[in-house]
């Protein structure tokens, strides 16, 4: 045959299969899943090349603001004085603050700042501007100068800051004396680096295996599912086509024109959610980091090429699935040597639950071991699950049989007896939502696992009292400028100074104060100083408990501004400061105060809350997790809704009789529900219980493990909000079938 004459033939089999893919069984279920399974692949390679757009960028801007010490062969070049502060806003992560200064009249300025700022004021990046607004901190540092570029930025929503202080800096430890930023520049200098972000960040490699393993691997599932509905009538069209003598590629090529339409609309239909982020800079939800439109344009190209790539592999399974399908053979075992290998299967489901809960107790403290009796056991969950829920499934819908008969209930009875007969139908929906389920809630464990030290610390801090502030100056202070800050603390604070024994374990804690701060903490105030064996005010035993070393009684001593002044300069001791009428300190005033009287600010905190900020990032970093978790088990229950529809609109054609017995199409709402709905909301019930427990293990020996249930709530309203979806439209197709069968 010419050439033309096989172009010809391909096309013609490419409109057979796109006509045929118009008027098979369940045409629009597959035509709709093909089109969000290829949304939703497409979405995933977007997604993973703007995280590799976002790692390159950051990396090549960390360098390129990386200082570059002064050496003696650097002598004659322009330099800038440089310390390197730190800083929090409330409940958030430490963030930079860097203390700069020109040296020389050529100072270099590190990228994103233009012009130097003038003796206190400061630059803020547009983030920290937009974050800390609530707390003042546009003032905090000094005069606002300008904000930070966002080349001089980790990403636009970055927190930092560059403050140039109103008193001269000194070319002296711990001040670095550096002579320009970038490689450019020399040989970067380790430890000077401004932004948190490089020691906070995770790999990239660990973040594009979370993309691919809580969304790509379930829209792959999407696919694949969306590729086998109506596989029978398929099945049927290929026999016919191997029966007139038809090749592989003929069958390929009807596959692909089935295949090609509703693939392309979803493919391309994930363009308009990735346009705008090349242009603007997108703020991800409920996560809050802020991607980069400069990013996405110079290193996010591959996003292009990610319609065309879901397109190409939704294709070639349509394929690949065609053709495997072609060469399956009656090879199933009996339908008795089934049974009895599934009841075998079903009875050690249980005990692969119990040694996956709780098996790893046997292994003590030994992470090694407990991690591997842990993963046996899930993967004997995994395997004995399907049959354990066939059996269960089995003995419900003949139970639910019986129910509908009895009450004549026409949905329940069809139900019954459809659940009955074929279990492993309503099994797969089952046991698809609980795997789903084990897999999120693992993931969760894990990444608590890693944050298990915060959330020690959060549950020990949830019970302190937090109407108390710490003060630490941030370097040597002198008795002057210890005396600046408390003239400027803010009405209604008094401070207090705590100083430890004179040997450790041993001797008085004296405590130090004006009257209207010691009467707050409920201890006298008298002219000499006074014992006191027990403190009586939570705030002061909150201090007591994080600040001091042993003691064996308070000493209280009336002091006045000099004299706490003075003996708040020793870093032995502890400043603080209460409210008199015991409320809550203004935390963001004295750290405002603080930068206006000490060069480098000071530390305001409640007493242990430094124990949480190496935990801060890991909580920030779970968003994530749950977000992609939500939405894969999202993505997973939604292809096995779709695969529950296919099934239930398989016996379309079979129930439309009963529409003249029934007088109406209730009937298939109703076994709707019974067949789709309710097995897939009872399995996110009964999934979120046997996740919580299988998860159990992931937390560390003596560490509690708390089940996140706002966000185990959140996935099973997900799993019955699709379920339910999924019900109403079967039921919707399902009469319309009926409707046509009268016709």
């Amino acid at each position: 045959m010419s050439g033309a004459g096989h172009g010809n033939l391909s096309l013609r089999l490419l409109r057979i299969g796109r006509d045929a893919g118009r008027r098979s069984e369940a045409a629009g279920t597959r035509a709709a899943a093909l089109a969000l399974s290829a949304f939703a692949v497409a979405l995933c390679l977007g997604l993973l090349a703007m995280v590799h757009a976002s790692y390159v960028g950051k990396e090549l801007r960390r360098d390129a603001r990386t200082p570059v010490a002064q050496t003696e062969r650097s002598q004659a070049t322009g330099a800038t004085l440089w310390l390197v502060g730190s800083d929090a806003l409330k409940g958030q992560r430490i963030f930079s603050v860097v203390f700069i200064a020109p040296h020389t009249s050529n100072a270099p300025l590190p990228p994103g700042v233009d012009r130097w700022p003038g003796p206190g004021e400061a630059v803020l990046s547009p983030g920290l501007l937009k974050a800390g607004a609530g707390e003042g901190i546009a003032g905090r540092y000094g005069r606002l100068s300008g904000t930070i570029g966002q080349e001089g930025l980790d990403d636009p929503g970055e927190w930092l800051a560059y403050v140039r202080p109103a008193k001269d800096m000194k070319a002296q430890a711990p001040i670095e004396t550096v002579v320009g930023f970038g490689p450019e520049a020399g040989r970067p200098a380790e430890g000077l680096q401004p932004g948190t972000g490089i020691d906070n960040d995770k790999p990239e490699w660990m973040f594009q295996g979370l993309v691919i393993g809580l969304l790509l691997v379930p829209s792959l599932v999407l696919l694949f599912t969306a590729l086998h509905a109506g596989a029978h009538g398929r099945d049927r069209r290929g026999a016919l086509v191997d029966a007139l003598g038809g090749l592989r590629r003929d069958r390929a090529l009807i596959a692909v024109g089935e295949a090609m339409r509703p693939v392309t609309w979803g493919a391309f239909a994930s363009i308009p959610f990735f346009a705008p982020a090349a242009f603007v800079d997108v703020r991800v939800p409920f996560v809050g980091y802020v991607t980069s439109s400069a990013d996405v344009r110079q290193h996010g190209w591959p996003v292009l090429l990610a319609p065309v790539a879901a397109l190409v592999t939704a294709l070639a399974l349509a394929v690949i699935s065609d053709q495997l399908a072609g060469r399956v053979k009656g090879t199933r075992p009996a339908n008795a040597s089934r049974a009895r290998r599934q009841r075998y299967l079903a009875v050690l489901c249980a005990p692969a639950i119990l040694l996956a809960s709780r098996g790893p107790e046997l292994a003590g403290e030994s992470s090694q071991y407990r991690t591997w009796i842990s993963w046996t056991g899930l993967a004997l969950v995994v395997l004995t699950l399907p049959a354990g829920v066939a059996v269960v499934v089995a003995k419900l819908g003949g139970a639910l049989e019986r129910t509908g008969r009895q009450r004549g209930w026409a949905g329940a009875l069809i139900a019954g007896r459809r659940i009955s007969h074929y279990p492993t139908v309503t099994a797969r929906l089952v046991t698809g939502v609980t795997v789903a389920l084990i897999v999120f809630m693992q993931a969760l464990a894990w990444q608590a696992m890693f944050g298990t030290y915060n959330a020690k610390i959060e549950e020990i801090l949830s019970t302190a009292d937090r109407n108390v502030a710490e003060i630490g100056p941030r370097g040597t202070v002198s008795t002057k400028e210890a005396a600046a800050y408390l003239e400027h603390i803010p009405g209604g604070n008094v401070p207090v100074v705590l100083a430890p024994p004179p040997t450790a374990g041993d001797g008085p804690i004296t405590i130090s104060g004006g009257c209207a701060a010691l009467e707050s903490l409920r201890l006298p105030c008298s002219p000499t100083p006074a014992r006191v064996d027990v403190a009586l005010d939570r705030r002061l035993q909150e201090l007591l408990h994080w600040d001091t070393q042993g003691g064996t009684y308070l000493k209280v001593v009336r002091a006045d501004h000099a004299e706490l002044a003075r003996q708040s300069v020793p870093s032995t001791n502890t400043l603080a400061v209460v409210r008199a009428d015991g409320g809550v300190p203004a935390v963001a005033a004295l750290k405002e105060a603080s930068y206006r009287a000490y060069p480098r600010g000071a530390q305001v905190r409640f007493p242990g809350e430094e124990w949480l900020a190496d935990g801060i990032p890991d909580r920030d970093q779970g968003r994530w997790i749950r977000l992609f978790g939500v939405l894969g088990v999202g993505i997973l229950v939604l292809a096995i809704g779709l695969s529950g529809k296919a099934e239930f609109l398989r016996q379309g054609r079979a129930l439309a009789p009963l529409t003249v017995l029934t007088g109406g199409y209730r009937v298939f709402r109703s076994s709707a529900a019974w067949a789709i709905v309710a097995p897939l909301a009872l399995a996110a019930l009964a999934g979120c219980v046997v996740a919580a427990w299988t998860a159990r293990p992931v937390a560390r020996p003596g560490m509690a493990y708390f089940v996140p249930g706002d966000l185990m709530a959140t996935a099973v309203a997900v799993v019955i909000a699709v379920s339910v979806v999924m019900g109403l439209w079967a039921a919707r197709i399902a009469g319309r079938q009926a409707r046509g069968w009268r016709a």
